[in-house]
């Protein structure tokens, strides 16, 4: 697993020698940075969506506590983050030195299902730009892809948990 980790990561982050990905996958890395990017598009929704206000705002309640929960994980499994040793020259600079799981990866996967239950905007938009979010990670190098998918599932799974909660009462 180790190998293919490293070796997937090392493609993706080929990607990055283009300019223009390199700078879309850093302006991800810092709109994404402590899930700021989604905890941002929930309050606009719930500005902008007054009948399902409750629901936006559950969701954007839903995001934080995914992004928290992988932090909490970050801190129990400590992986060390990709680095130069195995020719992988981050394009970032992170807020931490742990890398299992993403909390990019998290709060975008947590977000993608949440507002992805309201339709029409949340189901068109945010799926791809979290799926976007997350190969950035790759890209600017500081994330394996065993990072990236143990976080999207993290994400998913406790905004899916979440659901029944978040669209109680909420206008579909």
């Amino acid at each position: 697993m180790d190998d293919m980790d490293r070796r997937l990561l090392s493609a993706l982050r080929d990607c990055g020698t283009d300019r223009r990905v390199a700078a879309a996958a850093r302006a991800l890395s810092w709109a994404g940075e402590h899930g700021a990017l989604w905890l941002a598009a929930g309050l606009v929704g719930a500005a902008a969506d007054r009948e399902r206000r409750s629901a936006w705002l559950r969701g954007t309640a839903l995001t934080a506590g995914a992004h928290l929960a992988s932090m909490g994980v970050k801190r129990v499994v400590r992986r060390p983050r990709p680095e130069a040793g195995i020719g992988v020259e981050p394009l970032v600079k992170t807020a931490g030195r742990h890398s299992f799981p993403s909390s990019h990866a998290t709060s975008a996967a947590a977000a993608a299902v949440a507002y992805g239950a309201l339709r029409p905007v949340g189901a068109h938009v945010v799926p791809p730009l979290a799926a976007a979010m997350c190969v950035s990670r790759m890209v600017v190098g500081v994330h394996y892809p065993s990072d990236v998918a143990a976080g999207a599932a993290l994400g998913a799974l406790t905004a899916r948990l979440g659901a029944r909660w978040m669209t109680q009462g909420a206008a579909r």
